[in-house]
């Protein structure tokens, strides 16, 4: 059996949180997985009692097929895999992918923001991701409302590539107001989710998404955001995988701009120039 659908049956079992398929993950060493592997590892009975019976459940095999007709997994041990991925704190051990998974091999910068950004987003963005796109830069975000959908629509707008990363699974649409752009990214760019296809959105699961959104990418942007928020955490993040952090300075008057302004004073890189380079 081939890693990733080892890994699969994993994910599927009740009793297998992300801790414990880390525990055992971290026990392969071999592309195919048998019983005598599963055996040989160096796990507690009760763990090894709950491998084999993922590896020998025969219900489970008719949902994997299902899964892989909805979308496409991939695995930490597969090529396809993104190595800056790989690097981070609790990286995921399997991604759920709808598009071109070779954008992930390209330059990536992740856009992130208030849900409720105003207009100067909107603004700043429309000049700015022309140029991103220009060099060739994968531009990534999180499908929520706001400076996330602002950024992907305008690099759709400008035949430019797009990864969205999103806190649910493939077969749920949040918001819905951006079911569209979902549709159209999993056609001409790439969807992703650690997350299996029916799992609905939840609030504790779109934190835990950001850490994959500052995972893939070689530099993240933040245009507004509070002082506390979403985005920040996106940028802490980052920082704390030694990507390079830059911000839009904005006036003092509006609370969207405290974010990026913090980010500024604490050593992020103001952008000032749409032309300017990563």
């Amino acid at each position: 059996m081939k890693i990733t659908d080892f890994l699969l049956r994993l994910k599927l079992q009740k009793n297998i949180g992300y801790v414990k398929m880390l525990r055992i993950a971290s026990q392969i060493t071999s592309n195919d997985i048998s019983i005598q592997t599963i055996k040989n590892m160096n796990l507690p009975d009760n763990l090894n009692q709950s491998c084999l019976a993922a590896y020998n459940d025969t219900g489970i095999e008719k949902i994997i097929i299902r899964i892989k007709k909805q979308c496409y997994p991939i695995s930490f041990f597969d090529n396809e895999y993104p190595d800056a991925l790989r690097q981070i704190y609790r990286p995921p051990l399997v991604l759920f992918t709808q598009g071109d998974l070779s954008l992930l091999k390209n330059k990536i910068v992740t856009i992130v923001g208030a849900r409720q950004a105003t207009s100067y987003s909107q603004v700043v963005l429309d000049k700015l991701v022309p140029n991103l796109i220009k060099n060739k830069i994968v531009i990534a975000s999180g499908l929520a409302k706001g400076v996330d959908v602002m950024a992907h629509k305008a690099t759709l707008k400008n035949k430019g590539k797009t990864i969205a990363v999103v806190g649910n699974g493939l077969n749920h649409f949040y918001p819905m107001s951006n079911y569209q752009v979902q549709e159209q990214i999993a056609k001409s760019g790439l969807i992703l989710s650690e997350y299996l296809p029916d799992t609905p959105p939840r609030p504790f699961r779109f934190p835990e998404r950001n850490r994959i959104l500052a995972g893939i990418a070689q530099s993240v942007i933040v245009t507004e955001a509070k002082e506390k928020s979403g985005s920040l955490i996106t940028a802490n993040l980052a920082l704390q995988e030694n990507r390079d952090i830059f911000a839009i300075p904005g006036p003092i008057t509006s609370l969207l701009s405290a974010g990026p302004n913090k980010l500024i004073a604490a050593g992020a890189c103001p952008i000032t120039d749409f032309e300017f380079q990563l």
